[in-house]
């Protein structure tokens, strides 16, 4: 049933340099990865960047705390929490973004908490307070547990990708003097009780070739028209996932039409890259090709479960995207997960393309005590033009730099 594609032996534990000094960036270089603990307590499970206090280094944010850059050492507080979240439970901090939300110049927090409940970002004091930031609300009833920030409507701003009771979209954030007005949700959906708020698996990507953002979920991708307003777009079926994650989009195979890369079950074992084909009458199907299957033995490697979220970087300087990931660690707590003992692997599959559209991706295990959590970043933060990454989940807050 399932074609590995997984070169076996390939897998190289890269927390050990294997290259010499970075040349140039089209020449593939092995990574070597600093492991950096920013926090070890539970305090959200995502983590992002953003330089909050205008001083020319990129800071992190993680649940109710940001941590002041370059060294992360510094705490500071912006907003309710506490370090007595239980990994057998949840925080209030599932996935969080940075942006100008109000479009003063500094950088605003937006957490996205517990699926379901009512999302609120956190204006930037602009460096005259140390306290509490202020609250404003964003949207109410913000489902999905690893939405996504992108600029959808090609107006040059970002807007959140989430489902919200029964229906899937995203919303647009005011700016300016409306700053404080909630969020405008556009439902791009028929009303569908799928769409609740522990739904699994988002994405967004141009299919079709048309130049418009489409967004995806585990069963099909709909279709932006030209006329964004034009709802509900139309839906295409296909059977991505069980249950996906992050849903990719990137032409891996380099034929130049978008592949979809995501986990078949972010609870279970799966890992896959559908490349897309076109019939003689141009219509879009996809060929699946399985990394991780769905019941690897005990003889595969990595045997992996809980890839609840990933992210594309370039992260050997080729100048073609590979994918980060790694195990969710404790998602439903200790009881009985799938895969419950296996190693907190935190990996980039490197993308490996040959001849005639084929492609292969190989693993390089970059650390096994951390994984990912309902979110995974990355991005460059020592300005060393080497993508970092960046997570935040139930064993605490890391950042991995890539030299």
């Amino acid at each position: 049933m399932y074609r590995n594609i997984l070169n076996y032996g390939v897998c190289a534990l890269t927390l050990v340099a294997l290259g010499a000094a970075w040349g140039a960036r089209s020449e593939a270089k092995e990574p070597e990865w600093q492991k950096i603990v920013v926090c070890d307590k539970f305090r959200s499970e995502g983590a992002a960047f953003g330089d909050f206090n205008k001083d020319g280094n990129f800071d992190i944010v993680s649940g109710h705390i940001w941590y002041e850059g370059p060294d992360f050492k510094k705490e500071h507080q912006f907003m309710k929490g506490d370090d007595s979240y239980d990994f057998e439970s949840y925080s209030n901090s599932f996935v969080n973004f940075t942006d100008d939300i109000d479009g003063d110049g500094w950088t605003d927090i937006i957490i996205c908490p517990h699926p379901g409940t009512d999302g609120c970002w956190y204006r930037n004091p602009q460096n005259k307070t140390d306290g509490m930031w202020e609250e404003i609300p964003s949207t109410v009833e913000l489902g999905n547990e690893s939405q996504a920030w992108a600029d959808i409507n090609n107006d040059g701003k970002n807007e959140l990708l989430f489902n919200r009771n029964n229906w899937y979209g995203f919303a647009i954030p005011n700016s300016g003097d409306k700053y404080k007005e909630p969020w405008t949700f556009v439902a791009i959906s028929n009303e569908n009780p799928k769409y609740q708020r522990y739904f699994h698996g988002n994405g967004y990507g141009d299919i079709n070739g048309d130049g418009r953002i489409d967004l995806l979920e585990m069963d099909g991708w709909w279709e932006q028209p030209e006329n964004i307003n034009d709802v509900p777009w139309k839906f295409h079926e296909f059977k991505f996932a069980d249950a996906a994650s992050n849903i990719l989009v990137y032409d891996f195979n380099g034929d130049g039409l978008n592949d979809v890369f995501t986990a078949w079950h972010c609870h279970l074992y799966g890992l896959l890259c559908w490349i897309q084909k076109r019939t003689a009458d141009g219509e879009i199907t996809f060929e699946a090709n399985w990394i991780i299957p769905t019941e690897p033995d005990d003889s595969f490697f990595p045997k992996t479960s809980q890839l609840h979220s990933m992210a594309l970087a370039d992260c050997n300087g080729d100048g073609v995207m590979d994918v980060v990931t790694g195990r969710r660690w404790m998602a439903h707590g200790s009881n009985g997960d799938v895969g419950q003992h296996d190693p907190s692997y935190l990996f980039w599959w490197e993308t490996v393309r040959g001849d005639n559209g084929a492609v292969t991706f190989k693993c390089h295990v970059i650390d096994d005590n951390s994984g990912v959590g309902t979110q995974v970043l990355t991005q460059d933060v020592n300005g060393d033009k080497v993508p970092d990454i960046l997570v935040g989940n139930k064993k605490g807050c890391f950042l991995f730099l890539s030299k």
